[in-house]
């Protein structure tokens, strides 16, 4: 997919536009993957001791690979990433399709920009796809934060309280294949209105986490 229009960072003045690029994971190129890879570990490393650590080795992505990415650049490179995968969930016994949303990161001088940037990046991406629902998880301790960002805006439903069971993206001999979390959900809806969102607090994604 081909460049976007720039984002509008007014009210900044120091930073210049991010100009967004939309490409299918098949489209990215050797470069990509190791300019990403170093955004990751340089986004994620100070979150914690172990965060950066899927991202050595020139790899992208953390458990399972994306399907389609909005990366936003400025002139110092990559600035902002969102990743999307479709795939089937199951709420109670309801299997669902959603694009779950995952690989999130803004670069640190940059954190202004924000979720809400990304998440309006990919609404018309998420209506191209034709999923119903667009999907994804934050720790419980976020939920202040993204009810204020996305919650109030209209931007996402926030669901807060939700287990979510998830496989582990490699084997370990000492620890079991899946793990259970206590999450907040964040749900787009898209195709479907968010009254035919199932019910319950449980949920099986069924591979691992974005």
């Amino acid at each position: 997919m081909n460049m976007i229009a720039p984002e509008s960072t007014r009210g900044v003045s120091a930073r210049p536009p991010v100009r967004w690029r939309l490409c299918w994971e098949n489209d990215l190129e050797l470069a990509d993957h190791i300019e990403l890879s170093d955004f990751f570990r340089k986004t994620y490393g100070p979150t914690g001791e172990f965060n950066a650590k899927p991202f050595e080795g020139h790899r992208s992505w953390a458990g399972a690979r994306p399907e389609i990415r909005a990366i936003g650049y400025d002139d110092r490179g990559v600035a902002i990433h969102i990743a999307a995968l479709r795939r089937f969930i199951k709420i109670g016994q309801t299997d669902l399709l959603v694009a779950e949303l995952g690989l999130y990161g803004v670069r640190p001088d940059l954190e202004g920009l924000g979720i809400t940037h990304s998440i309006r990046v990919m609404y018309p991406v998420l209506r191209d796809l034709g999923v119903p629902f667009g999907f994804g998880t934050v720790r419980a301790a976020l939920q202040k934060h993204i009810t204020r960002l996305l919650g109030r805006k209209g931007l996402a439903t926030v669901l807060p309280g939700l287990r979510v069971r998830s496989a582990r993206p490699d084997i370990y001999l000492t620890v079991p294949p899946t793990r259970v979390e206590d999450v907040v959900g964040l749900v787009l809806p898209i195709a479907r209105p968010m009254s035919e969102w199932p019910a319950g607090d449980t949920i099986e994604r069924n591979g691992p986490e974005l």
